[in-house]
């Protein structure tokens, strides 16, 4: 600690620790507004009721701010420390945030991410708790160091702690500039497969639940493999599409995911290789501002086993957020795309985040993030908010559900 301040125009940095009580940072910040100090920087963490305030101040000639700082923390039981630092701090590095998830994290998984964050180059500015529920979650804010070596051993570690999802995306204006969110609807939005429920209803399941497989990992091509698992439909009553909805399940945490991403202004759209007779009753239900989905055929209340207009297939896909983007006055690269299957590839790579959620084997490649725990709503702390912000809103926990 600096036993005086020397310099009257010398730059400090001031640090002031102990028990959080109320009225602390005003207080500080008052007495050195009192002695006509200029704020350069300020930074607060609480953490279990303990502050942790840093403050860049540069000081005026004067008055004696050292004995009076040292008085506050005396009555406030606080430790107070000085530091001179440069009066005109350089340019901080272009910044990336490292968002670290699993349903449980040990002090072995943080060491490890930390670790290649230091051996990269990287300085972690901060670190914070996400969530403890529905996973847990921290978000590491990292300036400097080699971004693509970062990235590339922060995937190798995958192998070390295979229950850790780990993602990486630049600091910033992208990030905050998001105000998009696509979503895939099967095994996304939705537990299940719908045309797999369709045929099983139809007593077709295993022939079409084969090629819906080989579809989700790129073996067929999409639109073939769908028109030829519309073809085994044929003959089936139109009644058939509400026998399927009513096996729908959404994924966990979906509602509150979809009141967030409203709450927090996002636009949301759901683009599916699947049917509108389901997209369309989702949009509705859940208060969506975009459905794109294929058109089943129907004559005379009967499925003809064919399907109507353009396939919406993985370069469809692509194209529909150039256009959701066109139609919100929005640049693509301010959309959230998340998806599971090989349909889903260009998508995420056009988007300006790209999520694999729970993804088919080659999918997380072309992602910029990969997470693989059962909640949708886990989503939510690759954008930076919290747990406790989303709990805060009374109407985001206690939605009326669809009846889905």
């Amino acid at each position: 600690m600096q036993s005086e301040i020397s310099n009257p125009h010398q730059t400090f940095l001031i640090q002031v620790d102990g028990p959080d009580k109320e009225g602390i940072t005003t207080h500080v910040l008052s007495t050195l507004a009192g002695a006509g100090a200029s704020i350069e920087d300020v930074e607060q963490i609480v953490i279990r009721n303990h502050i942790s305030l840093n403050i860049v101040a540069r000081i005026p000639d004067g008055r004696d701010l050292l004995k009076e700082l040292l008085l506050v923390g005396y009555e406030r039981g606080l430790s107070i420390e000085f530091e001179p630092v440069e009066a005109t701090p350089t340019r901080k590095p272009t910044g990336t945030i490292v968002t670290v998830l699993g349903q449980t994290l040990e002090a072995a998984e943080l060491a490890a991410v930390t670790g290649v964050v230091t051996a990269t180059g990287g300085n972690i500015d901060r670190l914070e708790r996400l969530s403890k529920y529905p996973a847990w979650s921290y978000q590491l804010s990292v300036t400097g160091g080699d971004t693509q070596a970062l990235r590339e051993e922060l995937v190798r570690l995958r192998h070390d702690f295979p229950a850790m999802d780990v993602a990486i995306q630049p600091k910033g204006l992208p990030r905050r500039a998001l105000r998009v969110m696509v979503l895939d609807v099967d095994r996304t939005l939705v537990q299940n497969e719908m045309i797999d429920e369709l045929a099983d209803l139809a007593g077709v399941g295993s022939q079409v639940a084969e090629l819906t497989e080989r579809a989700m990992q790129g073996e067929l091509d999409f639109e073939e493999a769908l028109r030829a698992r519309v073809r085994l439909l044929a003959g089936q009553p139109e009644s058939i599409l509400d026998r399927g909805w009513d096996r729908l399940r959404l994924t966990p945490g979906a509602k509150t995911f979809i009141a967030t991403l409203r709450h927090l202004g996002f636009k949301i759209a759901i683009v599916s290789g699947g049917f509108t007779s389901i997209t369309e009753r989702l949009k509705n239900e859940l208060g969506l501002d975009y459905a794109f989905a294929n058109t089943l055929e129907v004559v005379d209340g009967i499925l003809t086993g064919r399907v109507e207009g353009p396939i919406v297939d993985r370069k469809r896909k692509a194209q529909l957020l150039h256009m959701i983007a066109a139609k919100e006055g929005l640049a693509v690269r301010q959309i959230v795309a998340v998806g599971d299957g090989a349909n889903d590839i260009d998508m995420l790579e056009t988007a300006g985040l790209g999520i694999a959620f729970n993804a088919k084997s080659g999918v997380a490649s072309a992602a910029d993030a990969e997470l693989n725990l059962p909640y949708l709503d886990a989503v939510l702390f690759l954008l930076g908010v919290r747990r406790e912000d989303i709990e805060s809103e009374g109407s985001l926990t206690q939605q009326t559900p669809p009846p889905v």
